[in-house]
């Protein structure tokens, strides 16, 4: 597969148009490999998931980004199905609301960052506050800036106090949100999906892509990458987040943790 094609490169320019949401990037091109394919690599999560719960020194945090009907949610379930749960936690981020209003906007995403040992998943992130509030005319240029140089100190602390930290933009074209935005209304087990705000955001598709162009391409570091993610395969998006997910695992060269007991004076009877 063709990961690297995937990586905003840090410090380049970005024009969000030449990523096809179609394209396979290198994925087989029938689904059911690449369902095949995609539990191969999840086995090969799980394996290296138990290695870092075991050893409880790493951490790692996982943003994931998109549209609404980009497969946020499909994708925790999908990607991280065979994982330990005591070692997993999805955390999604709404507007803020009670205590968190009285705090700076980093505030509450801070406390949910990972422990030692333990995978993080934000279902929409800080980039929110980047994303909606700019769309809505709630921040001007130069706040939006100020945040943007904001969050990348922040990511760039927890990278330095051992966080790895995993960006994924699930880039889904307005043709396929439409598809899917019309079966949640057509469906009824499908429905209590359905929020009339969703259509609000749809008729801002430029203005949001814009938000999103900018976002990306000030806040990919080598210490936090972003990868754009073609999402209008649901298979395709799986695979193509766990590869890269088991890529950056492996990167981390994880061991069991070595035991300081003689074991040889152990004996079960």
């Amino acid at each position: 597969m063709h990961l690297a094609k995937l990586l905003v490169q840090p410090g380049s320019k970005l024009d969000l148009s030449v990523h096809d949401p179609r394209d396979l990037a290198g994925a087989p091109p029938d689904k059911p490999t690449r369902l095949r394919k995609l539990s191969e690599i999840s086995a090969e999560i799980e394996a290296l998931q138990d290695k870092l719960y075991a050893g409880q020194r790493h951490k790692v945090l996982i943003v994931l980004q998109g549209m609404d009907t980009a497969g946020k949610d499909g994708t925790i379930r999908h990607v991280f199905s065979a994982v330990n749960p005591l070692a997993v936690r999805a955390k999604g981020f709404r507007a803020p609301a009670g205590e968190e209003i009285s705090y700076d906007y980093l505030w509450r995403v801070h406390r949910q960052v990972p422990r030692r040992g333990e995978i993080v998943i934000f279902n929409r992130s800080h980039y929110e506050d980047v994303l909606v509030v700019r769309v809505n005319g709630l921040i001007d240029a130069s706040e939006c800036a100020r945040r943007l140089r904001q969050i990348r100190e922040f990511e760039r602390m927890l990278a330095e106090t051992g966080t790895t930290i995993v960006k994924f933009f699930l880039n889904i074209s307005r043709e396929e949100q439409g598809r899917r935005l019309q079966n949640r209304i057509d469906d009824p087990a499908k429905q209590w999906k359905f929020d009339p705000t969703d259509l609000e955001a749809r008729s801002h598709w430029n203005d949001y892509m814009d938000a999103y162009t900018t976002a990306l391409a000030e806040t990919s570091a080598s210490w936090a990458p972003w990868y754009v993610i073609p999402s209008d395969s649901k298979s395709t998006r799986n695979l193509l987040v766990s590869a890269v997910l088991r890529d950056q695992l492996s990167a981390l060269h994880l061991e069991y943790p070595q035991s300081k007991l003689d074991f040889k004076f152990f004996r079960i009877e």
